[in-house]
């Protein structure tokens, strides 16, 4: 799907989520307090960051926050992500808890990675996990070893890397699709085509009209969906993640999607046309439709959602408080798991008290 026809679709129809799914009620629920809490999380961190209790910058994924979360909830436990900047919502799906991410983002020492780098860069393997980098789709390769690792010791694993408009034209996008593709393995990779890369237009990005058309250059299966719509960013990973699990290969899916922040938030979006920002997020807001859709299958009324919008703020605001609460870390941490202090610690101790 384009992104020419749905803007079409957006004018012709009311706004709702249009696939079909065989999601229980309690799935969609569930799904629906995902899809929340990324949108409450980015909220919530903005306003930490203005109140100056954040170091370094916010990412927000608004706009965009279905493609994240509807694809994650389709994989299973033993699948690896390795997100970007703006899919908190995968993240969350896979278990991370957000005080966790909320210390990232304080420099506390009990965040995962001791506060030696920010927002959810760190890893968690038990929950198939490896957070992102700042070097653009260096990640697809990583993901590539993770399955030939998988491979050897014959475990049933997908992995999916989420990459940007921009990525698909680095070096490390196409050495590892291709690699991925020659091995045949099991690697999903999301492009979530949202309009720009940082400031750079799609137009002036790459000249084929979608981002799915390099699938057919790699040999690989490539597969198209609505991002802002979160039953079918769900039902479209379900249907790459199968194909992957039993042989099939490689998968690249392009979810069209939007988001209306800037790269971080420092970025005032003055390259944004008068209007497109508003056009989103009047007509298609991922929240909004699906919504939209709960209420018309009578899975949630407005009162249920209301009330699950609060039970996440006051735990948002929790998890927040534990993270502001935490002590900052000890200086010397910063070297560890870098060097290996059980030799070099030592040896300049000796040194120092030698001088």
């Amino acid at each position: 799907m384009s992104a020419k026809s749905i803007r079409k679709k957006l004018n012709n129809k009311p706004l709702s989520c249009t696939s079909e799914t065989d999601l229980t009620k309690e799935q969609q629920i569930e799904l629906y307090r995902f899809l929340k809490m990324t949108r409450m999380f980015d909220e919530k961190t903005v306003n930490l960051k203005r109140q100056s209790k954040l170091v370094g910058g916010v990412f927000s994924s608004l706009g965009q926050e279905a493609t994240a979360v509807g694809t994650a909830f389709a994989l299973e436990k033993q699948d690896f992500i390795a997100p970007l900047i703006r899919d908190i919502g995968a993240v969350l799906v896979k278990g991370v808890e957000p005080k966790y991410i909320f210390a990232q983002y304080m420099a506390k020492a009990t965040a995962p990675n001791r506060a030696t780098d920010l927002q959810f860069h760190f890893a968690d393997m038990e929950k198939g996990f490896i957070g992102p980098i700042s070097h653009l789709g260096d990640m697809i390769p990583v993901m590539t070893g993770i399955l030939l690792a998988s491979r050897m010791k014959k475990e049933n694993r997908v992995a999916v890397a989420y990459i940007g408009d921009g990525t698909t034209s680095t070096g490390a996008f196409h050495e590892g699709v291709n690699f991925a593709a020659v091995q045949k393995l099991p690697l999903i990779v999301v492009m979530e085509s949202n309009g720009y890369a940082y400031s750079t237009p799609s137009r002036l990005q790459f000249a084929c009209e979608n981002l799915i058309d390099k699938a057919v250059g790699y040999g690989v299966k490539g597969l198209s969906v609505d991002g802002n719509d979160i039953i079918a960013c769900h039902e479209i990973m379900k249907e790459a993640a199968e194909y992957a699990r039993n042989g099939g290969g490689t998968v690249l899916i392009e979810a069209h999607t939007y988001r209306r922040k800037g790269h971080a938030e420092h970025d005032n979006q003055s390259y944004v046309p008068a209007g497109e920002i508003e056009f989103w997020e009047t007509n298609n807001d991922p929240i909004t439709r699906y919504e939209n859709f709960l209420s018309a299958k009578k899975i949630l009324t407005r009162e249920d959602m209301d009330k699950i919008g609060d039970e996440i703020k006051n735990f948002l605001d929790e998890e927040a408080a534990w993270a502001e609460n935490s002590p900052v870390p000890e200086p010397e941490q910063a070297a560890y798991n870098v060097f290996d202090n059980s030799v070099v610690a030592p040896a300049f101790k000796k040194k120092v008290l030698e001088s």
